[in-house]
């Protein structure tokens, strides 16, 4: 592919225009597309829009199971068999200590997931108390992922403070009925909608390896374009044992690469994170993922570990990126290096959270009480 090729990739993303189908499926599928000059035109664009900084987000997994939907991806749906450690709401002294932590850790955002169809009136209002009172105290912001959500209630969180709303497409309207049967494309999309309305801004991706074809994926990354979504999770398929989807189609390091530089033509000014499984497709090539993205999670995801926090800031510091956050990222670095025992190194074959994982604040309790 001539250098020519790539310059305009970065020309019209800079410039705001839309890349044509063709581009699309030549940037994904191509053989003549060379890896380094297509990152480095993804580069271009996430400097001139947002530097060489990198958002950390931590997600508080607030409520682990039952819930009635039957996402097939999922570990927490009503059809999956995975061994998840299951527990309700946890109680707000919990969530206000975990949000404390994630504050500490250098978190630009704490994020809340809670699962389940949608909140109901009395669980919408709590949260509402809860956001009220993690912004009273820390300055972070908050995202939370609530399911189906109507205007009344979007209006409800965006009064008491809720910067964003997590809810993704996942994938293409057409491959939707594959991947979920008790709600639809539509019913993301009006989530999307109605949080936007009230002046919420939206976290929207997408899951890769689900089975989806080239068009699928250029399709969501078109329509999150077209809803101006500000942050967009790149998720690639963890197979988790169990879940009615547990095996990845077709994802190798260099088109995880691939999909994360055509997110960043697509949607130039965007927070693109590269989120759960880049630990396992990516493998030695995770730390290329920063020049198309620039964000990620620290302390693994909803039910699967990541990499450690050293592990993960040293990627950050060692490729000369810096992070969003009160926090110092070098004092962060030497604190986790200093501290094993908060790192996961011994234990990263581990792929599933144990209770103490899910849920830190009860062990520094009880470590506390036999002091």
């Amino acid at each position: 592919m001539h250098r020519a090729f790539y310059n305009n990739l970065a020309d019209q993303s800079v410039n705001g225009e839309i890349l044509s189908l063709d581009t699309c499926r030549t940037i994904l599928l191509s053989s003549e597309i060379e890896l380094l000059p297509l990152l480095n035109s993804a580069y271009e664009v996430r400097k001139k829009f947002v530097g060489k900084e990198v958002m950390i987000h931590i997600i508080d997994n607030a409520q682990n199971g039952y819930c009635p939907e039957d996402c097939h991806y999922c570990a927490q749906a009503k059809t999956s068999r995975a061994d998840i450690e299951e527990y309700p709401l946890k109680p707000d002294e919990e969530i206000l200590a975990e949000a404390r932590r994630a504050y500490e850790s250098g978190a630009f955002r704490y994020c809340m997931v809670f699962a389940g169809r949608g909140p109901s009136q009395r669980r919408t209002e709590h949260l509402a108390r809860l956001i009220k009172e993690i912004k009273s105290k820390y300055p972070i912001e908050i995202c939370v992922s609530t399911g189906l959500l109507d205007e009344q209630k979007a209006q409800i969180l965006k009064n008491a403070g809720l910067d964003r709303l997590n809810h993704n497409l996942n994938t293409s309207e057409r491959h939707y009925p594959n991947i979920c049967t008790t709600h639809t494309y539509a019913d993301r999309i009006n989530t999307l909608k109605a949080a936007k309305k009230v002046g919420i801004e939206l976290c929207s991706g997408m899951i890769f390896g689900m089975g989806e074809g080239t068009d699928d994926i250029i399709e969501v990354a078109y329509t999150l374009r077209e809803l101006e979504v500000p942050s967009i999770p790149a998720n690639f398929l963890v197979p988790i044992k169990g879940n009615n989807l547990a095996e990845v189609n077709d994802l190798t390091p260099e088109y995880c690469l691939r999909v994360l530089c055509l997110l960043r033509f697509l949607n130039p000014k965007a927070e693109i994170r590269v989120a759960a499984g880049r630990e396992i497709h990516l493998h030695s090539m995770e730390v290329l993922s920063l020049y198309p993205a620039n964000s990620l999670f620290l302390d693994g995801y909803l039910n699967t570990r990541g990499a450690s926090r050293a592990k993960t800031l040293r990627m950050i510091k060692d490729a000369g990126f810096t992070i969003k956050s009160e926090q110092d990222l070098d004092q962060l670095l030497e604190n986790e290096e200093k501290d094993r025992k908060l790192c996961y190194t011994a234990n990263e074959e581990q792929l599933m959270k144990r209770l103490a994982d899910l849920r830190p604040y009860l062990r520094s309790k009880k470590n506390v009480s036999k002091v």
